[in-house]
C-alpha cells in the first residue's frame, strides 16, 4: 500500500513538472492515477471482506475492509486536491 502512495506522489511530482507544458493534461493524469489507486483499495477491501465472510472474525474483516476503502478514498481526495493546485505551480 505504501508503494501505491509513493507512486501517486511521484505522479503528482511529474504532473507538477508537466504543469508548465499542459496543466490540463497533468491534472487529468493525476485524476486517473487517483481513481486507479482508489479502485485498488476498493478491490483489496472486497477481497478482505470476501475472505472474512462466515469466518469467526467476520466483523473484524468488515472493519478492515471499511478502513481500506476509507484510506483509498482519502488518498484519492488528497491527490485530486493537489491536482487542483497545479495552476499555482511556478512556470518557467
Amino acid at each position: 500500500m505504501r508503494t501505491l502512495y509513493k507512486t501517486a506522489l511521484a505522479t503528482v511530482a511529474l504532473s507538477l513538472a508537466l504543469a508548465g507544458c499542459g496543466k490540463t493534461e497533468a491534472q487529468k493524469e493525476v485524476d486517473k492515477q487517483a481513481d486507479a489507486i482508489d479502485k485498488s483499495y476498493e478491490a483489496q477491501a472486497d477481497v478482505v471482506e470476501a475472505l472474512g465472510t462466515n469466518a469467526p472474525d467476520e466483523e473484524a474483516a468488515k472493519q478492515k475492509a471499511d478502513a481500506l476503502r476509507d484510506k483509498g478514498e482519502a488518498i484519492k481526495d488528497d491527490l485530486k486536491d493537489q491536482a487542483k493546485h497545479l495552476d499555482d505551480a511556478p512556470k518557467k
